[in-house]
């Protein structure tokens, strides 16, 4: 066999690089790796809005604690007090709120309401995830595990980086995260899908 030429031998390297060079101009522009990353907000107590579900404690007045939805319009309602908003507002401050109605409205002299959530706002797990959908958010919930809740990355996902959509000043804001951001209550993830 003639030994291959310089020339010839440059002109092959350069062919078998092609690939390598097709997928990296593919991994480059892979969706959502050029979005800014999702803005740090400052960790403050949790602000309750619509779907949260809450239990009310009055103490000593049994039919005035329940468990009750904040419906769409960011209230609750209250037997015998009426709408009472609770969209925005800490759990602490919405029990201030209902102990001032109770007493503004004579029905208790001195109140004390207690509130907690028992159930927050859901979290969206949309794209290349074997199950899409809402997914129930817990306390210290991730990106990786509102995945693994939803059956986990197709074979087609981009794995080390998705998008979420959160509510920031009441404004939606879109923003790259990694697997191990922590959600919050209404996030909106998306799990990009790969060109290759």
């Amino acid at each position: 066999m003639p030994p291959i030429r310089p020339s010839r031998r440059r002109l092959l390297r350069a062919v078998a690089a092609l690939p390598l060079l097709g997928t990296l101009a593919l991994a480059a522009c892979a969706p959502g790796r050029d979005l800014a990353p999702l803005p740090e907000a400052p960790s403050t107590a949790y602000r309750l809005g619509p779907n949260d579900q809450v239990r009310v404690i009055t103490f000593g007045e049994e039919s005035l604690s329940e468990i009750f939805r904040v419906n769409d319009a960011g209230n609750i309602a209250l037997p015998l007090v009426g709408l009472v908003k609770a969209q925005g507002l800490t759990t602490e401050e919405l029990g201030t709120r209902i102990a001032d109605l109770l007493r503004s409205k004579n029905l208790l002299r001195s109140p004390s309401v207690s509130v907690e959530v028992t159930e927050y706002r859901p979290v969206f797990v949309l794209g290349e995830v074997t199950r899409p959908g809402q997914v129930t958010y817990q306390p210290g919930m991730s990106v990786l595990s509102a995945i693994a809740v939803s059956g986990g990355y197709t074979y087609r996902a981009v794995e080390n980086y998705a998008a979420i959509v959160r509510r920031i000043d009441d404004q939606p804001v879109r923003g790259k995260v990694m697997p191990e951001t922590l959600v919050r209550p209404g996030d909106i993830i998306t799990v990009f899908e790969r060109y290759f």
